[in-house]
């Protein structure tokens, strides 16, 4: 593990468990950034500032950035904003995770305690797989997304652009699902999904 210095990006909720694993796998993580400084910092980080700030100290060092975010949208202008400064976004992978050999995985992502992806599946980048969620083998995984702690993505599912699965969802294999949708929690997925939809309940409707 490099021993350069790390900033986390989002230090509440989501951030604290990204900050928990960062620490854990030997990341030198020791500032932090956000809207305003934390009233609640149990991991002892230094604030630098709102990066949206002019004179934010984070663009003039040469740090790693990791993203605290849970919001997909938010996360995703957050990600382009740190790689428009030419910096450097690395992946927090908690060392609990099963992690096939033969996947491909991009930048700023989050996978957290006892998550799997199996062989084949292609993961984007600034994505969040929490804690127990299930990536089965060939799942193509687009930027920005969430899947929530303990959702099951059977074989070859594929997802698009900021979209969110809910907690314990689980997705049949082979289904599509597109960009900027919102599956709720325990939902069963069995049929394709348009982007922009918002679908819940066992089996899934709009």
């Amino acid at each position: 593990m490099s021993d350069k210095k790390v900033i986390l990006m989002g230090y509440s909720g989501h951030g604290f468990v990204v900050a928990e694993a960062a620490i854990v796998i030997g990341m030198n993580l020791v500032y932090y950034a956000d809207v305003k400084e934390s009233t609640i910092n149990p991991f002892h980080l230094e604030y630098l500032g709102f990066e949206g700030e002019d004179y934010f100290r984070g663009w003039e060092e040469d740090f790693n950035y990791v993203l605290g975010i849970g919001d997909n949208k938010i996360r995703q202008k957050l990600a382009h904003l740190i790689l428009s400064k030419n910096k450097e976004m690395v992946n927090v992978i908690h060392h609990s995770a099963s992690i096939a050999t033969m996947i491909t995985i991009g930048k700023g992502n989050f996978i957290a305690r006892n998550a799997a992806i199996s062989p084949l599946s292609e993961i984007g980048n600034f994505c969040i797989l929490n804690t127990g969620s299930i990536v089965e083998h060939e799942c193509v995984i687009a930027d920005a997304v969430h899947i929530a702690p303990g959702a099951v993505l059977a074989g070859n599912v594929t997802v698009g652009e900021r979209t969110f699965i809910g907690a314990n969802a689980v997705i049949k294999q082979g289904v599509k699902i597109g960009k900027d949708v919102i599956i709720g929690a325990g939902s069963v997925v069995l049929k394709d999904v348009d982007d922009n939809s918002k679908i819940y309940g066992n089996p899934a409707k709009i």
